[in-house]
Parts: C-alpha cells; sequence; structure tokens
C-alpha cells in the first residue's frame, strides 16, 4: 500500500517540503485521481442535475447519482438510503432536527458517551434544553474505553435514542457497535453512529448492522471537504422530516401547501454539492482499488504500538486510550506531556515539518472528565510510513532530552 504515496501531490511538494502528515483524524490527503475528477467535472461536466432538460444537465445527473451508488455499495446499504451532507455534523444535526425533535417527547431519554465529539453532544444539549430530553452519558474506564456494564444499566424504556461514535477521535478508543446496539435493540430503541473515524479505515457493512442512522464525512476519507453522507434507514424515512425545504425537493407546490419527492430526493434541497459528491465518488473507488483492510489494520496498528512504545520510556509523558487496543487495531495515539503543553510540543515539531493536532480535539467533555486540558494527537492512514514515525520519535527525544 505505501506505493501509493505518489498519488498524493501533497505529500511530495516541494512548496512543502516533504511534510510529515499526521493530522488524519481532521483531515486526510487527497490522491490525483480524486483532485482531477473535480476538476474534470468543473471543467466538462457543470451543469445543475435532476432540472435541465438537456444533455449536459443530464450527464451531470449521472455522475451525479452515479457517486450516490458507489457510496451506497461501500457500505452496504440501498441508494435511497443515502443522503449527501456537508459532513458528519450537518447529518447529525439532520437527526437531531428532523427526526428527534419531532418524535421525541418530554422526559424520553438519549444516551451519548463521554467519548464524543462536540457533533455529537451540542444537538442534544439543545434538544435537552428545548423539549425537555433526559440526556444520559455513558462513562468510561480508566483505561479509556466505554463502560459497557454501565450502559446496560443507563438503558430503559425511556431510552430513545443512543447516539454513539465507533471510534473517539481524541484518544482512539474503539466502541463494540455490536454490544451497543445489541442492548439498545432491547429497548426498541433507535441508534446513530457517528463513523467519521472508522470508515475508510475498517470494512464497514451496514447489512451487518441493525442500525437506524449513520453519519461520516468525505474528508477524513480522501475525500473533498463539504461533502458527507447521511443513511437514513427505510424503515426510518417515513419519520424523518425534510431538513430543509426549497427546490429540488417538492413534487408539487401551491399557495398553502406542498408535496416533496420520496426520499433521498425530499432530504436534498437547493442544489446539491454536485463537484464534491463525484469527487467522494472517486476517493471510494480509489480506496477500493488499493486498500486490503486487513493490511491497513496492521499497518496503522504497528505504527500506533511503535510510537507507544517509544513514548512509554519518559516518566512525564502520559499516553490517552487504550495501549492495548490501539497496539492491536487503533489509528490514533494521543499523549501528555507534564514538562511541555500540547501546544508547545506541536510548535516544536513543526519546525521538522511534522504535523500533529494539539488541543482538546473538539471533545472537552472528555478532556474535563479526566482533568486534562488537551493533548498531542498523532493519527495515521495508508499513506504514512514506520520511517516518518521514526523521524517523530527522534526529534521528541530531542525536544524531551534538552
Amino acid at each position: 500500500m505505501l506505493n501509493i504515496r505518489k498519488d498524493f501531490p501533497y505529500l511530495k511538494s516541494k512548496e512543502l517540503d516533504s511534510i510529515i502528515y499526521f493530522d488524519n483524524a481532521s483531515t486526510s490527503q487527497k490522491p490525483y485521481q480524486v483532485i482531477e475528477a473535480i476538476s474534470n467535472y468543473y471543467a466538462y461536466h457543470n451543469a445543475p442535475v435532476h432540472r435541465g432538460i438537456y444533455s449536459k444537465s443530464e450527464q451531470a445527473t449521472t455522475l451525479y447519482e452515479e457517486s450516490r451508488e458507489t457510496v451506497s455499495k461501500f457500505i452496504g446499504a440501498d441508494k435511497d438510503e443515502i443522503i449527501f451532507t456537508k459532513g458528519t455534523t450537518e447529518g447529525i444535526n439532520f437527526i437531531a432536527q428532523s427526526w428527534a425533535s419531532y418524535n421525541l417527547k418530554p422526559g424520553d431519554e438519549i444516551i451519548i458517551s463521554k467519548l464524543e465529539h462536540h457533533s455529537n453532544i451540542l444537538p442534544w444539549i439543545r434538544l435537552m434544553q428545548e423539549k425537555d430530553i433526559v440526556l444520559k452519558y455513558i462513562p468510561i474506564t480508566n483505561n479509556f474505553e466505554l463502560d459497557y456494564k454501565a450502559y446496560t444499566k443507563l438503558l430503559s424504556n425511556k431510552t430513545k435514542l443512543v447516539s454513539i461514535t465507533s471510534c473517539s477521535n481524541a484518544v482512539g478508543s474503539i466502541t463494540d457497535l455490536d454490544f451497543i446496539i445489541k442492548h439498545a435493540k432491547v429497548y426498541n430503541a433507535k441508534v446513530l453512529v457517528d463513523a467519521a473515524q472508522t470508515i475508510g479505515h475498517r470494512d464497514f457493512n451496514l447489512k451487518n448492522l441493525n442500525i437506524d442512522f449513520l453519519a461520516f464525512s468525505g474528508h477524513k476519507i480522501l475525500g473533498p471537504t463539504a461533502i458527507g453522507v447521511l443513511y437514513i434507514s427505510k424503515d426510518m424515512q417515513k419519520e424523518v422530516r425534510p431538513y430543509q425545504l426549497g427546490g429540488g425537493m417538492v413534487l408539487d407546490v401551491n399557495d398553502y401547501d406542498f408535496i416533496s419527492l420520496n426520499p433521498p430526493n425530499c432530504y436534498q434541497a437547493g442544489t446539491p454539492a454536485i463537484a464534491q459528491a463525484i469527487g467522494l465518488s472517486q476517493a471510494i473507488k480509489y480506496i477500493s482499488d488499493n486498500i486490503d483492510y486487513d493490511l491497513l489494520k496492521k499497518h496503522e496498528s504497528a505504527l500506533c504500538a511503535y510510537l507507544i512504545q517509544e513514548l512509554s520510556k519518559f516518566d512525564h509523558i502520559k499516553i490517552l486510550g487504550p495501549k492495548d487496543q490501539l497496539s492491536n487495531s487503533g489509528h490514533i495515539v494521543s499523549f501528555v506531556s507534564t514538562l511541555y503543553h500540547p501546544h508547545d510540543i506541536a510548535f516544536y515539531l513543526d519546525q521538522f515539518n511534522i504535523a500533529v493536532r494539539a488541543g482538546n480535539h473538539c471533545a472537552q467533555p472528555l478532556f474535563k472528565n479526566i482533568g486534562i486540558n488537551g493533548s498531542v494527537r498523532a493519527s495515521f492512514y495508508i499513506y504514512n510510513t514506520f520511517e516518518e514515525v521514526e523521524t517523530l520519535v527522534k526529534a521528541l527525544n530531542k525536544l524531551f532530552r534538552k
């Protein structure tokens, strides 16, 4: 897989002086194939979709809908269950506003976890404030994993939704989705999965998961920004109202009423992100053609294991996350030092053209819970190499042994 580095202009740009990019949990780099697909659309196929009665519009519509088909096959869904969004954040807000706000009543309960990204916290806090919904959190263990026993005790007949991350973006902990889903369904609760940190790293087939909603972002899996995917199961679509209203999602309108199109079109008002959807489709094709998920898992976890091994040599370093799990199946290593602020470490590493993330990673409740302001996070993907991690380790050794 490492031969694919030649396909990523960002990684070999002279202007960037061979950057070592370890901020993949935030966004991934894009191969030439994705960049060219977007450029070709604007150069040769730029036209509105669905409504133009001329050949170029029909070509654009075909490309756009083929992108939806590509996504649906990639995650094991039906084409009509795929809604294009701006990203995971919009997908979760979509369900909060268009399903939960209309179907939940005061006293109903939503369960999330202490590992969540703000995008899977804030929409539910607002709903709690506006609708008097009860919001419950699954606690974490000392090893930064979900407390699954505590989770089972939170569930009740009042539980209407469990909204859970498949992998923590802050510390890399991986959720046992089978356990979460199995116990939620005992109480007929709906399940929403934030798969932003899982899609593109592991084989993810919805045919094997009994969930109702799923959201992920295209820019984290080699695709462009401003495009994401929301899966709404066919069984749930009758309960989910259109998120926005306007052109492109209606069948008929009169002065005082309207009739929506069938899903997925009723959920996508206005001119969609056509080029971005085409770019996402090409990213998925690239992944499908170039990635063996078993090999990717071994590769990413080996990078994690080596970095964890080296960081563990320093008494002032604390690794945030389940070290054994990360060393076997992770792609994120998050750590703190009692000697240096995370921002200072990240600034120092930038002098060596090493890009890491420092801060609370949009997970403030988690860091407040463990009494830490933030961390340094190195996150890996298909194009990262063992040599790059060695360079990171050498730079950290130089800093820590000053």
